[in-house]
């Protein structure tokens, strides 16, 4: 059995990574010995994570301030990295900082929430998987949000981003499956996260109490990576519960879906 690292290794690029979760995901992979590229917007916050993941761990760390609603997100992502093997990309960027229905809201603030969550992830995973299943190894997770089972009201377009990252996450699962690359969408309830905090403060609402943590969301994402293609929070892999049909239930349909098209091939 591989550790992680040997299995995901040796570096690993975690898109989103200042704050909450894409901190959470940065810390646990450096104390299992990843070097680290992180990404975000803002600089400073990043500067103090790889000074602090480098400090307490010994893993060095590259960092990028870069602008994920961007078409060149990914280009300059792929640009960042170099010639360091990128064994594991998690894509955590893709918040709704916006709070607004869709007709409220002004068309270029929707414009970049499907860039980064839509466009900017579909870039990213065909630069970077091309050498994951070049050399039979390697993991993607995409963050989402259980907003993707449904459309919602005052949040219409993010629902509809993240519900083409799950549909095309699964199908990216089936198809990198058997090339030993994983591929996990972490589905996500209410999570306490700064931007959450912010979003509910600018809002005038009350901040929930039941959200989970940053760093227990992280855990299990990367304890269900090699159990894809979906981990719905707060849910056993068997339940459907906020999800309609449960993970294991999706599971088995892709299965069964792209063992029918290999005989029909055949």
């Amino acid at each position: 059995m591989m550790n992680m690292r040997e299995r995901y290794g040796p570096w690993a690029l975690v898109a989103g990574a200042s704050e909450g979760t894409g901190a959470a995901f940065a810390r646990r992979l450096a104390a299992e010995g990843f070097d680290l590229i992180l990404i975000a917007r803002r600089e400073a916050p990043l500067r103090d994570l790889a000074d602090e993941l480098r400090r307490n761990h010994g893993v060095a760390c590259v960092t990028g301030s870069i602008d994920l609603s961007q078409a060149d997100a990914a280009d300059r992502m792929i640009a960042l990295a170099g010639e360091r093997d990128v064994g594991l990309l998690i894509l955590n960027a893709g918040a709704d900082p916006n709070g607004a229905s869709f007709l409220d809201g002004a068309l270029a603030d929707w414009e970049t929430l499907i860039a980064r969550n839509v466009m900017t992830t579909m870039r990213a995973c065909h630069r970077f998987a091309g050498p994951m299943r070049a050399r039979g190894r390697g993991g993607i997770m995409l963050v989402g949000s259980g907003a993707c089972y449904g459309g919602l009201p005052g949040i219409s377009a993010y629902a509809g981003s993240k519900a083409f990252d799950l549909v095309f996450g699964e199908g990216l699962w089936a198809e990198l499956k058997p090339f030993g690359v994983d591929v996990l969408n972490l589905i996500l309830g209410r999570t306490d996260t700064p931007a959450h905090r912010e979003l509910m403060e600018r809002m005038g609402r009350p901040f929930p109490t039941d959200c989970a943590s940053a760093d227990d969301v992280a855990a299990l994402g990367l304890a269900r990576l090699p159990h894809g293609p979906i981990c719905n929070w707060g849910l056993a892999d068997d339940e459907g519960g906020y999800a309609g049909a449960s993970a294991a239930t999706r599971r088995a349909r892709i299965l069964q879906i792209a063992a029918a098209m290999a005989g029909q091939e055949a």
